[in-house]
């Protein structure tokens, strides 16, 4: 009991010292604002500083100690608590180790089978490389090939662009390989051609077909033709002259020699051929053109068709094979240049210059399936080349036409590589599939077998088989367990920094919650799994104390997680930062849908980190991408959104259990349908209105000066609830009705007593409806130690008519405590305003202001403001904002004439009444 006194006068001690302190440091700071205002503060100071002299310096020693010392207890808890958590591995430390000298002969208490693990190893590890390798297709590489394809084909389709169309003509008239031989035939025997088919002497034919061989042979042609030139001229085509006018002659004669003269139509074309000899019938016998079997096939339709057709459309077909020639010796000519710049290309003249369209259509769709098909199905490294060679011929020789197999395998075989890879993760997995197969291998240790010998190093073997026997003796890694303790140590002093530098005060229930939710993390991984509990602890921590301390705590436990325990980094920066956009974004939402829509956001980011941070990884090294990242990126968000699921459920308990508040919580408690509110607003109407103004107020004041509006706006609404217990007694639910206080109770100390009541009445209220202490705080605190003035003034008078009376005044003082927080010191001045604002009513707002100054000013000297932390530029700037809010309530509104009104009420009332009647 002794004990129990002393600390009670101790407390009480310390808690005048503290208010005694505040008052001294705030007239302080303030004075030079009290002179301007007109306040006189210090007589204030002076008998404050008076009263601390008078007290002893045990207080504040005492005060000192107590706290250094609670403190301390807490600081030691928290780091043994974290400590013995994240230190459970350096619980059992063996003794004796590979490596170490074994203290003396130790011997086999039993006969037992024990595997021999390093000699499994080896087995399981050559089993392993004799697995052979999963392989998988490159798309990578299939994609380079078929680009490499669709570049030689896109070769192909320019070079066929120069020729044109094949076949050119119709077929019916000039046949397939009629219209190639007359694409690809010399100059020379194509203008022999065409004089072949404007003659029918096959006699002067033959001298004109007959290609000179030598020099005197090509001097004795060029007499001959220049000595016959009319002759000559004579067995030109029907369609020779053009316009009436014989076509010139011209020399072949060059021609035979070698020169590559181009006729541009088919006018210029029979001019060359009328300017030839003429040949008689045996040199045309003689002559080996008619021997070519092109040739002659070719002079054969196109006689037959001169025959059938009219000399406008054979004109025209000469001159489209002519343009067709040029056409065929450009891409000759491309052809060319493209081998010599490219040796591997894989066309020739043969192959792309002379096939059809169809043909060269039908290639390129079959090669590209066929090249489809094959990578498929996959070509190995080391693959033989004849077998490559001979996959290409069966799909070549089932797809693709005859005459364009050679083309087919040749595109095939130039682009075709290997395409399959390793496949890492499924060899992993195969090959430990294999390893775990193999048998172990095991020894035989016989009962009294010496394992070791004294002074023997223990090696890998010997280890195990100590293991086996629980032979090795285990100890506490104290050395260990200092180090990480000094760590922790190191941690918990940070997060006691940024205790000291929040706006929040920090109880010890609240580091009590913090410890817990940071233990959960290191726990839930002790238990085997990553995916633990980093977005409850953010979502919680965030929305209970704000992102600061959250932040701290998250950070700070991604720093030790690593160095105690084994946990995958990836993981760990996954799961942190879940958690840190919970502690940023939770104190934010002021709903349950939107704490929802958070716990899907942290989950994203979970698994989104992971598979980023995975992704680059497979990038930087090289690694391919499986599917079982994504297996594991989606057990991450799953993870976070499973947390988050938890610590919504669990939050509402907690809020309970530790006595805490959050917005959420705040918005539901400030919910009028509530049942508390109901009935305040039935039974105490007045009061009810009185306490939405006075809110209103609160909420304006306390939002300009970032005050926790939501606190303001639940505490405010709570203020008064203790005025349900007797109504009447309160003028504002009296509603005209005669004052009990006058007519029923007569007496000023029993009517101070029934108005300090509502507020323990408040209290009673408060804690039977499970309200916060935060919340509850406002009922007394808004109160302060007041005096009720009314009352005591009216007991003075009667002490004055009464000497037997004695008056004391703290019987008409509420008992307080005053205000300890910014929130309800608004809420006092709100609630000391109210009447004075409600009872204006023509008042300029300048009137307002000095009145309302005049309240503040009567608080501040009655020290109602000394533990508040609110300053007198504050107060100043609530009094402007109060008078703000009422000319919002008292706006000035149209006056109209009540003449016109009554008239227009008359009008009205007639014209009803003939309505009515109709």
């Amino acid at each position: 009991m002794k004990t129990q006194q002393f600390f009670q006068s101790l407390t009480q001690k310390l808690t005048f010292w503290r208010r005694q302190y505040k008052v001294r440091h705030c007239h302080t700071t303030s004075s030079k604002t009290s002179r301007k205002d007109g306040y006189r503060s210090a007589r204030v100071s002076r008998s404050i500083d008076k009263s601390l002299k008078d007290k002893n310096g045990i207080d504040a020693v005492s005060s000192r100690w107590v706290k250094v010392r609670r403190s301390c207890i807490v600081f030691v808890i928290t780091v043994v608590c974290i400590t013995a958590v994240m230190g459970q591995k350096l619980y059992k430390q063996p003794q004796l180790q590979v490596g170490t000298v074994a203290p003396q002969t130790i011997r086999a208490p039993a006969t037992a089978k024990i595997e021999n693990k390093k000699k499994t190893a080896q087995k399981r590890q050559a089993a392993t490389k004799s697995s052979l390798p999963v392989l998988m297709v490159d798309e990578r590489i299939n994609a380079e090939i078929e680009q490499n394809l669709q570049e030689i084909l896109q070769e192909g389709n320019e070079i066929r662009a120069t020729i044109g169309s094949f076949p050119f003509f119709d077929t019916l008239v000039l046949s397939v390989s009629t219209q190639r031989y007359l694409r690809s035939c010399s100059h020379w025997e194509w203008q022999a051609l065409l004089l072949a088919v404007e003659n029918t002497d096959k006699k002067k034919l033959t001298m004109l077909l007959q290609k000179p061989t030598s020099q005197r042979e090509q001097k004795d042609a060029t007499t001959r033709r220049n000595e016959n030139t009319r002759q000559v001229s004579a067995f030109a085509s029907p369609f020779g002259y053009a316009q009436g006018k014989p076509y010139q002659t011209a020399s072949i004669t060059k021609e035979a020699s070698g020169s590559q003269m181009q006729a541009s139509s088919p006018t210029s074309q029979q001019r060359s051929v009328s300017g030839s000899y003429a040949p008689n019938t045996q040199d045309l016998k003689a002559n080996d053109l008619f021997q070519n079997i092109g040739f002659a096939q070719a002079v054969a339709e196109l006689q037959a068709y001169r025959l059938i057709s009219s000399k406008q459309n054979f004109s025209s077909v000469i001159a489209h094979i002519t343009k067709t020639r040029q056409g065929y010796a450009q891409a000759k000519s491309k052809l060319t240049d493209l081998v010599i710049a490219k040796p591997e290309i894989v066309y020739d003249e043969a192959s792309i210059l002379n096939l059809s369209d169809e043909y060269w259509t039908k290639i390129k769709i079959e090669v590209q399936q066929s090249l489809e098909r094959i990578l498929t199905q996959g070509i190995s490294p080391g693959l033989p080349q004849n077998i490559l060679q001979n996959t290409v011929s069966i799909q070549v020789q089932t797809f693709v036409p005859k005459d364009a197999e050679p083309l087919a395998s040749r595109l095939l075989l130039a682009v075709l590589k290997p395409n399959l890879k390793t496949d890492q993760l499924q060899t992993q997995l195969r090959s430990a599939k294999i390893a775990a197969q193999v048998e172990p291998v095991t020894t035989t240790v016989y009962k009294g077998e010496v394992i070791v010998r004294q002074q023997q190093k223990v090696s890998a073997w010997n280890f195990d088989v100590l293991e086996h026997y629980h032979l090795i003796q285990r100890e506490i890694s104290w050395l260990g367990l200092i180090q990480l303790g000094s760590l922790v140590s190191a941690c918990v002093g940070v997060f006691a920094i940024v205790e000291q530098r929040i706006k929040h005060s920090i109880r010890q229930r609240d580091r009590l919650l913090v410890l817990l939710l940071s233990l959960s993390v290191p726990l839930v991984i002790m238990m085997g799994t990553p995916y633990t509990t980093w977005s409850a602890v953010g979502l919680l921590l965030g929305s209970f104390y704000g992102p600061t301390l959250g932040v701290t705590v998250v950070g700070l436990l991604s720093l030790l997680l690593p160095i105690s325990l084994e946990i995958s980094l990836i993981g760990l920066v996954a799961g942190v930062s879940g958690g840190l956009l919970g502690c940023c974004v939770a104190q934010r939402l002021r709903s349950r849908e939107e704490l929802a829509l958070l716990s899907l956001a942290i989950a994203l980011t979970q698994g989104g980190v992971y598979l980023i941070i995975k992704l680059l990884l497979t990038a930087v090294f090289g690694v391919p991408v499986h599917y079982l990242v994504l297996e594991k990126a989606g057990l991450f968000a799953l993870s976070g959104l499973v947390w988050s699921i938890v610590g919504m459920g669990l939050s509402a308990y907690l809020e309970k259990l530790f006595d805490l508040v959050t917005p959420i919580r705040l918005a539901e408690l400030a919910n009028p349908n509530r049942l508390l509110l109901k009935k305040l607003a039935t039974e105490t109407p007045g009061t009810f209105q009185h306490t939405l103004f006075v809110a209103t107020l609160a909420e304006a004041a306390a939002k300009q000066l970032g005050c926790n509006v939501e606190l303001v706006r639940a505490g405010t609404l709570y203020h008064d609830i203790g005025k349900i217990h007797d109504p009447m007694a309160f003028i504002e639910n009296q509603m005209g009705r005669p004052n009990k206080h006058d007519t029923e109770i007569n007496d000023p100390w029993m009517s101070a007593y029934i108005i300090k009541k509502h507020v323990s009445e408040g209290l009673a209220i408060a804690r039977k409806h499970s309200l916060p202490s935060l919340v509850q705080a406002f009922i007394p605190e808004h109160q302060g130690t007041m005096q009720i003035s009314y009352f005591y003034h009216q007991a003075k008078q009667m002490a004055l008519l009464d000497p037997s009376l004695k008056v004391n005044e703290a019987d008409f003082r509420y008992d307080g405590p005053i205000p300890q927080s910014r929130e309800t010191a608004i809420v006092m001045l709100a609630d000391s305003c109210e009447a004075a604002l409600r009872s204006l009513t023509d008042a300029k707002p300048e009137q307002a202001l000095a009145m309302l100054n005049n309240i503040l000013r009567a608080r501040w000297q009655d020290n109602q403001m000394v533990d508040s932390g609110l300053t007198r530029e504050e107060m100043t700037q609530i009094a402007e904002i109060f008078v703000q809010v009422w000319q919002q309530f008292h706006h000035k509104r149209i006056a109209y004439p009540k003449l016109s009104v009554a008239k227009e009420g008359t009008l009205n009332s007639e014209q009803s009444t003939v309505n009515s009647k109709q």
